[in-house]
């Protein structure tokens, strides 16, 4: 004779049940919005939480979108030429004329500083993307093969090391962009590119290679490795997005360092010349006018360290943002 207890449970259904074990609620009423289990976040969502609440990444992010902005649609901000000048206003002051005054051709200053971001930010983003793409797969490549490929790479990086960022400058723009050469705008600046690239992508290598070193023999790494996964699947979708964080944090203030680095080199006169308007340009036109002129050094110096102190700012809240020890 069977318990007709237990054939009563075995003869409901869930969808029968009057209510949910344990929380006095029916089975097709769904739970509050609130009291759904949220999704956990990852390491760029902390992150992004974090940035969102720190005032120095709003002011560097908007001084960086001014910057861009303006190095994309100059016109936008000004309506004069940089390069059309009248002698009747040379060395004139600041005034309701030129909001910057005019340099000793007669040009306005003001027009040529929002023109001079467009060459500055240029050389500097594509260097950075260049570096990063660079010393980033060469990092990867040696850190995840080792043995005598990591050796080789971090031989060839050490070559590179051994060469003095302004001695190596020295030697590839003037032997490409020397006194004698009739180059255009964009061969002047892809020059200077090359220069920056070229003796810079050893720190990115050396950086992404301790990442990899520190995170391939990663429970994870280990696991995809056993089932099966390739390289290519292993570097791409484990390796990488895990060794990101510390590249985003040197490419940010890396951009502003090669702001600073194409002024130098502009104001050495071994980088961008004209007929290219960029800020080192114009200061190191302005450094002959410094007594009777200070505003010719003043307003691209202004612009330059900006530019320069919002992609540094930007860096370190990236970097404290990504860094759980630093929250």
């Amino acid at each position: 004779m069977s318990d007709p207890n237990t054939a009563s449970i075995v003869s409901t259904s869930p969808a029968t049940m009057p209510a949910e074990a344990g929380t006095g609620a029916p089975a097709n009423v769904s739970l509050p919005e609130g009291a759904k289990q949220q999704k956990p976040r990852g390491l760029l969502g902390d992150a992004w939480t974090d940035l969102r609440r720190k005032p120095l990444f709003w002011v560097s992010a908007a001084l960086i979108v001014l910057f861009v902005v303006m190095s994309a649609f100059p016109s936008l901000f000004t309506s004069g030429n940089p390069d059309a000048g009248s002698l009747d206003q040379s060395l004139t002051d600041p005034s309701s004329d030129g909001w910057f005054g005019f340099d000793v051709l007669g040009r306005d200053v003001y027009a040529r500083t929002i023109y001079g971001a467009r060459a500055s930010i240029i050389v500097a983003v594509v260097s950075t993307v260049l570096t990063l793409l660079i010393g980033g797969a060469m990092g990867i490549i040696a850190g995840y093969r080792g043995g005598w490929v990591d050796a080789l790479l971090s031989r060839v990086a050490d070559i590179f090391f051994g060469l003095p960022f302004v001695l190596g400058s020295i030697v590839i723009l003037t032997t490409f962009n020397g006194s004698g050469t009739d180059n255009g705008e964009w061969t002047i600046m892809g020059l200077v590119i090359l220069s920056l690239t070229v003796l810079s992508w050893p720190v990115v290598m050396r950086l992404m290679r301790s990442s990899v070193l520190a995170t391939k023999e990663a429970d994870y790494i280990v696991a995809a490795r056993a089932l099966g996964a390739g390289t290519g699947r292993i570097i791409l979708k484990h390796l990488l997005p895990n060794c990101l964080a510390p590249l985003l944090v040197y490419g940010t203030i890396m951009v502003g360092s090669f702001i600073g680095a194409e002024a130098t080199l502009s104001f050495l006169g071994i980088g961008l010349k004209s007929p290219v308007v960029s800020w080192g340009i114009m200061i190191s036109e302005s450094q002959n006018f410094l007594r009777v002129s200070p505003f010719l050094l003043f307003f691209p110096a202004a612009f330059l360290v900006a530019a320069v102190l919002s992609f540094v700012m930007l860096g370190e809240a990236v970097r404290e943002a990504l860094d759980p020890k630093l929250r």
